[in-house]
């Protein structure tokens, strides 16, 4: 978007839920003079971008992979400022350590000629088709970020643009087909196409049913590189809400949403006919237990949307219905282990990937609901090989996440191997795995922090659908404008941002997700991301 964007005239708006969606949203509208105010129940910013502090030790229990920089680049430039002036940032010189089933070694993933010198060894000759296949993948990314990423689809003429139409031919096969057909017509190895596949986990499905069209996330970390905040995501979280607030937006923690309440607003033209329901107020209750009420001329769920619905609205209300959501696919859950271990680590780099042989069978446990093998697939990352600061000095800070079903009923974590008996039994096994695969035979006995997080508490803490991590999965029935809509059906002044509707799963995504709130309520429909050369800012004035 190039147009001038006028600033509009101040409204009362609230924004419930300060995950990376909400702050998103709420910077934004703050920076252009609405009057924000931000509620979430938990005592920190971040959402599912969890924190855990014990005995020295800090974790990111959250996202952890700092991807799709441009988008975070966007937002902060949108704000006045950079992602430099914001964050520290430090890339990682390797991109990750894989660790492959009844291999001898793990091999080092980078980026650029490494990459490509690494699938020679995995399968001579393939250097020529991962070019190929990477070149692609950035064709991709550019044509995401530039027409689809950014564009609620409320009208369907957006997609009959000529700079989309003129690339449906190639699009058009990539949307129909699966990534892992896509990728084995490529290449042979086992190792090669795990690589290329496993990219699928972060979109909360799997290869055999993520469209090929997401190759395009290959292009991330095989050639952008892969970079840490210190601090973590925590840090990404606390620097965007001192940026909302330093515009003005009020932030109450430890505050629960109990209501949305609605009225009619009369049509314009003087016809006497009522319009349908619109957003007058949320109600909360306060840190202190005190019922309040805030005015709100808009509302922004930047939650699980159907939790939101299902709590604060009467059904007849509902746009994310129950039987909406029965029928949709909520995504993998996932048993967590933070583990706080002395001694250090050469074995395993800033993070770690351990792929089983059949992981086939892997996916299809964790969609069906069946228990998992002792072996499976798991992400380790080990933080404290950049950042110092999580773990005390002379103690390595471990967190493990292991892809499990959305099934709250495997219940939920806790301190020191005392969580729920199926989510423990897991944690055992992922740690006793990470011992094997990586030969650190001792492991066990260095622990000296555990807490575990399971299902029950991702359906707990956040209201996730059927206890998911991540958010709706990136089928082809739940992409881009297949996926839940940005905008209420049913209520006038209510909006949606976060990993259950557009355009996605990840912390990009949600970025994104709250800039579309943000455009929707000021009225901006043209697709495309914001220009932050026309984004005017409203100077701050008392509340």
């Amino acid at each position: 978007m190039t147009e001038r964007q006028d600033l509009p005239e101040r409204q009362d708006i609230v924004v419930i839920g300060a995950g990376f969606s909400g702050l998103a949203s709420a910077g934004l509208l703050a920076a252009r003079g609405h009057r924000v105010t931000v509620i979430d129940r938990h005592d920190h910013v971040g959402g599912r971008s969890g924190r855990l502090e014990r005995e020295g030790f800090r974790f990111d229990t959250g996202p952890s992979w700092y991807l799709m920089p441009e988008v975070f680049e966007h937002w902060f430039a949108l704000m006045g400022t950079s992602v430099a002036e914001q964050l520290r940032l430090r890339r990682l010189p390797v991109g990750y350590r894989t660790f492959f089933e009844h291999a001898a070694e793990p091999v080092d993933v980078g980026t650029g000629a490494e990459v490509r010198e690494l699938f020679e060894k995995l399968e001579q000759g393939s250097g020529d088709r991962l070019d190929s296949y990477l070149e692609h993948a950035a064709t991709g990314y550019t044509l995401a970020l530039e027409h689809f990423l950014y564009d609620d689809f409320r009208d369907p003429k957006s997609l009959l643009r000529p700079e989309i139409l003129k690339h449906l031919p190639r699009l058009l096969p990539l949307l129909a087909g699966n990534l892992h057909r896509h990728i084995a017509r490529r290449f042979a190895a086992t190792p090669a196409r795990q690589i290329l596949g496993y990219p699928a986990v972060f979109l909360g499905s799997s290869p055999r049913r993520t469209p090929a069209l997401y190759q395009l996330m290959s292009h991330l970390d095989l050639t952008q590189g892969v970079q840490y905040p210190l601090g973590g995501f925590a840090a990404v979280a606390d620097a965007m809400a001192d940026l909302a607030r330093s515009h003005g937006a009020s932030i109450q923690l430890g505050a629960t949403a109990t209501g949305i309440d609605t009225g009619h607003r009369q049509e314009p033209g003087g016809t006497g006919r009522a319009s349908k329901p619109a957003v007058r107020a949320v109600r909360w209750v306060d840190a202190q237990g005190r019922a309040r009420q805030t005015p709100a001329d808009a509302v922004i769920g930047a939650a699980d949307a159907r939790h939101l619905d299902g709590a604060l609205l009467p059904v007849h209300l509902h746009t994310h219905t129950a039987k909406k959501f029965e029928s949709l696919d909520p995504g993998p859950s996932a048993v967590l282990v933070c583990l706080g271990i002395t001694g250090t680590l050469p074995q395993l780099e800033h993070h770690n990937l351990l792929f089983t042989q059949d992981w086939d069978d892997n996916f299809a446990r964790i969609r069906r609901g069946r228990p998992l093998r002792d072996q499976t697939s798991i992400y380790v990352c080990k933080p404290s090989a950049t950042d110092p600061d999580v773990a005390p000095e002379g103690c390595e800070n471990v967190f493990i996440l292991v892809p499990a079903p959305a099934a709250a009923a495997w219940g939920a974590g806790g301190p020191d191997g005392q969580g729920d008996p199926a989510v423990e039994k897991i944690a055992d096994a992922a740690i006793d795995q990470l011992s094997r695969w990586a030969k650190i035979p001792d492991l066990r006995e260095r622990i000296i922090v555990r807490q575990s997080i399971g299902p029950a508490d991702f359906a707990e803490q956040y209201g996730a659908f059927r206890g998911g991590a991540l958010g709706l999965a990136h089928t082809l029935g739940q992409s881009a404008m297949f996926r839940p809509g940005n905008r209420s059906t049913t209520v006038d002044g209510l909006y949606y941002a976060g990993s259950t509707v557009r355009p996605g799963v990840g912390v990009p995504m949600c970025l994104i997700s709250g800039e579309l709130a943000a455009k929707a309520i000021e009225g901006i429909t043209a697709p495309g991301a914001l220009d932050p050369a026309q984004f005017q800012h409203r100077q701050r004035t008392a509340r």
